[in-house]
């Protein structure tokens, strides 16, 4: 199988993610898409980080209705902060038989370089970019296996979410209801 791999913190998952994440498994020649929750990522702070099995829990009950997508603990499992690279490594290793792509939005693509690794990840796996807002479709690393798509986006963010939950503002549509009802039940971003 062709996978997908969506990483995020999903700090909460919200319709946005699942957007981009469907545009991918129905409109690319990917088999599944996985949204790859990261208890730590490198460049980002924990501290304003919800546990991450709640966010594990939340990314399961958006999608367990949906075959093409799926929500992996994978990197609860590896060393803190999380690295693609040594994510993908490890998947490689476990799932033999399956081909990994790297999914990322046009505003990442800039730093990749920064990442660690990032020679090797150009090199060996397949980069799928969606294009923000404002963002061009120009490829910094021509040696690498880069495709753009315009997936449709909603300008919303996980961080919008979570202030708006701070100020007591109803976030009913921005996430699916059953996350929408978690949240809320749990007292998450107050």
């Amino acid at each position: 199988m062709k996978i997908g791999l969506f990483f995020g913190s999903f700090n909460p998952i919200h319709i946005g993610h699942l957007i981009i994440a469907q545009h991918f498994a129905d409109w690319t020649d990917l088999d599944q898409v996985w949204l790859i929750v990261s208890p730590q990522n490198p460049f980002k702070e924990k501290s304003g980080l919800l546990d991450e099995k709640h966010r594990l829990y939340m990314a399961n009950i958006a999608v367990e209705d949906n075959d093409r997508i799926r929500a992996s603990n994978v990197e609860f499992h590896l060393p803190q902060p999380s690295y693609t690279i040594d994510t993908l490594t490890y998947l490689e290793e476990k799932y033999p038989d399956h081909r990994f792509v790297l999914l990322m939005g046009s505003d990442n693509l800039p730093t990749l370089h920064k990442w660690k690794n990032a020679g090797l990840l150009l090199q060996r796996y397949p980069i799928r970019v969606y294009l923000r807002p404002g963002q061009s479709n120009t490829n910094p690393y021509p040696e690498a296996d880069i495709t753009f798509t315009e997936a449709p986006l909603l300008n919303i963010s996980a961080t919008f979410i979570r202030q708006a939950v701070h100020e007591g503002r109803d976030i009913r549509y921005l996430v699916p209801e059953k996350v929408y009802e978690y949240i809320r039940s749990m007292h998450f971003y107050q």
